[in-house]
């Protein structure tokens, strides 16, 4: 009895001669995010007109064919606006997870590799950090700069920065008191040259996912501070203010919170799943 293959389900693309299996949930998330990325480097590629262009005429008019988002209180399009807000949303995601990231390499590495009293000096204050909100620190820093791009990525990037840093910490820990880290030791090798070329490397690959989740989280936070009216102020396109521009209208024009609400949520889930797929891809590696 001859036997039938059974194609796996998904997506399978050839690169280099290699099967490589692209879920279609993936792809589609995938897509988002070019878009995404399109949008933030050539806004112009998705749409004609201007973010800023007043038409008097057609104010509120729902989603049509001619304006998919709708417009708001003085005409302008929506799908425009989000469009071209997408930079700033972006660059706050990408500069708040870095911001983050760089300090929870320098205090969760200081940590991990030091020990003793510096790490118990370190972990009690990314604890103490760790339950400081987000949302005091924004009110802090606006108090002192005022509402602002830089203002937004300072605040998520510092409110971010003591849960990573705790990652980085137990990812130090746990790579140490490996074997081939035991081993370049034995072999004579200097310990800045067993950090740099062992320790840092294989601590860091787990959090490359971790990386990417933050960039979604971090978007969510700064749209989250905007529409609380912490953050960039109306009447920039960034997705938070969209939201703080429209719930004046929540009640009669329901498409100026849905739709930029809609677009932060698929981004954020798009940038999630695309980085728990590399987690996966990362650890089925690593095995």
């Amino acid at each position: 009895m001859s036997s039938v293959a059974v194609p796996p389900t998904g997506i399978l693309a050839r690169v280099s001669g290699l099967r490589i299996r692209v879920r279609p949930g993936t792809a589609a998330c995938a897509a988002i995010v070019a878009v995404i990325a399109v949008a933030a480097i050539a806004p112009q590629v998705l749409t004609h007109r201007g973010p800023n262009a007043i038409d008097l005429g057609h104010t509120l008019l729902a989603p049509s064919l001619s304006h998919p988002f709708g417009t708001d209180d003085a005409g302008r399009d929506l799908y425009t606006r989000v469009i071209y807000g997408a930079r700033e949303s972006l660059g706050i995601g990408l500069g708040a997870t870095g911001l983050a990231m760089s300090i929870a390499i320098l205090l969760g590495f200081l940590a991990g590799l030091a020990g003793g009293l510096a790490d118990v000096v370190i972990t009690r204050i990314l604890e103490v950090a760790f339950a400081f909100p987000v949302l005091l620190l924004a009110l802090l820093l606006i108090a002192i700069r005022g509402p602002s791009v830089t203002t937004e990525i300072v605040a998520v990037g510092i409110g971010s920065a003591p849960g990573y840093a705790r990652l980085v910490r137990g990812q130090v820990m746990h790579v140490r008191q490996a074997a081939y880290i035991e081993a370049a030791a034995a072999l004579g090798h200097r310990r800045l040259t067993v950090i740099r070329r062992h320790l840092f490397p294989n601590a860091m690959r787990p959090l490359v996912a971790v990386i990417t989740l933050g960039i979604g989280q971090s978007i969510v936070w700064a749209s989250g501070l905007a529409f609380l009216g912490l953050g960039v102020a109306p009447p920039s396109p960034e997705w938070g203010a969209l939201l703080d521009s429209g719930r004046l209208y929540i009640t009669t024009s329901w498409w100026l919170e849905i739709m930029p609400g809609l677009v932060i949520v698929l981004v954020a889930l798009s940038v999630t799943s695309l980085g728990r797929t590399l987690q996966h891809r990362l650890e089925g590696a690593a095995r």
